[in-house]
């Protein structure tokens, strides 16, 4: 068995650890070995030197991401092992060789036991993005490990970490290839086609852990007049136009969104109904006085860190209070957020607080979240990122 430098953690600090948690704090350790640098395997040992864990150290206030309960060598098996639990939890779900969803994600950081590594897969194309150093490190490792994977089938591997990781080093130059060519992807959801830029869009391309919260907006908008802000490619929409809405607004102040929004249109030949507003939602909601039957408010994340949380919380009260505002009698608005730091608890208060700005009757229909290819581990609740409400406001 491989010997990696060791953490030493205070007396009284491993209970989180044997409990499962996968992050050591820096208020818990009292020594680090010599020489360990960021990103390198350590060994996690209680204050009487007794094995915890193995993970990859940090520098910051989570000192180490544990990825393994268990002394391991962190070698090919190691890999292999974890990615084929990964895949067996996708298997379940439904979506390996499923004729109309073949977009999914693979692997989902502490959710599958790997933290600080995203796997997404479009079609035959899976697209990598390490979020520390150590999973960085190990991009080599884990490509074999996915071409090992033979019942997804993949031919091309790409490696989109540099978004996450120029901020924190000097050694991610650019994204890149690992593995077969680069082409334009058209991915198809639920019978929905979708054309996914992973090299020039946001995250990996696509936001697929929205595709179960899309699917039941299409129970609401047959023969409806459809707003989505924040549209982005268009997910939203396309499901709602599928569906019958009798028309459908996509805004978005990104030009690219809107090629790609309307690039979808067509490929989904609903463009008749259909129509792209390259602008900031919020200045597209306050000059517009249009009534709308179903509105779906999902942006970016106000809030990254603690420090923004403030800030964050009056910015989701305005946008939903400018939602409210623009739902007709008896409509539905789906409402989001996809800030860590806004817990769901948190986001139901300002949602609430908004509804009491607009002195409208409001009722909660459904409280969402991630899709389940985004788990998350009864042992790490901060997996739950994402938070939604449905709402019918009379």
């Amino acid at each position: 068995m491989n010997e990696f430098p060791k953490v030493i953690l205070n007396p009284a600090k491993e209970r989180s650890i044997r409990l499962m948690h996968p992050w050591v704090f820096s208020g818990a350790v009292k020594r680090v070995e010599d020489n360990v640098k960021e990103g390198d395997v350590v060994e996690v040992f209680s204050h009487e030197n007794k094995y915890l864990a193995t993970g990859h150290y940090h520098e910051g206030s989570i000192k180490v991401r544990i990825f393994s309960f268990g002394k391991t060598n962190f070698d090919a098996e190691f890999w292999n092992v974890k990615l084929s639990a990964a895949l067996a939890l996708r298997k379940a779900l439904g979506l390996i060789n499923n004729s109309v969803t073949n977009t999914y994600r693979l692997v989902h950081a502490e959710g599958d036991g790997l933290p600080g590594l995203i796997i997404d897969v479009y079609g035959n194309c899976a697209v990598v993005q390490a979020h520390t150093i150590g999973m960085y490190q190990s991009l080599a490792e884990i490509s074999k490990a996915l071409l090992n994977l033979k019942e997804i089938g993949l031919d091309c591997i790409y490696d989109k970490s540099a978004d996450a990781l120029q901020k924190q080093t000097n050694i991610v130059e650019a994204n890149r290839l690992l593995a077969g060519d680069k082409t334009d992807s058209i991915v198809v959801e639920n019978g929905i086609r979708f054309y996914v830029n992973w090299e020039e869009g946001q995250k990996t391309g696509f936001f697929i852990d929205q595709r179960e919260n899309r699917k039941l907006l299409q129970s609401y908008t047959q023969g409806k007049k459809v707003l989505n802000t924040f549209s982005y490619s268009g997910g939203f929409s396309m499901y709602a136009l599928q569906a019958g809405a009798s028309l459908v607004h996509s805004v978005d102040s990104s030009k690219r969104a809107m090629e790609w929004c309307n690039k979808n249109a067509e490929l989904n030949k609903n463009e008749t109904n259909h129509h792209f507003y390259q602008q900031d939602a919020f200045d597209f909601l306050k000059s517009n006085s249009a009534f709308y039957d179903v509105i779906v408010l999902d942006p970016p994340a106000f809030a990254k860190h603690l420090s923004s949380e403030k800030k964050a919380i009056i910015g989701y009260r305005n946008l939903n209070t400018e939602g409210f505002k623009h739902i007709a009698p008896g409509g539905i608005l789906f409402t989001f957020s996809c800030s860590q730091v806004i817990d769901k608890i948190t986001f139901r208060k300002i949602v609430f607080q908004a509804a009491a700005q607009s002195a409208r009757n409001v009722k909660v229909l459904h409280q969402l979240s991630q899709g389940p290819d985004h788990p998350v581990s009864i042992y790490h609740p901060e997996g739950e990122y994402l938070k939604g409400l449905v709402l019918y406001v009379e």
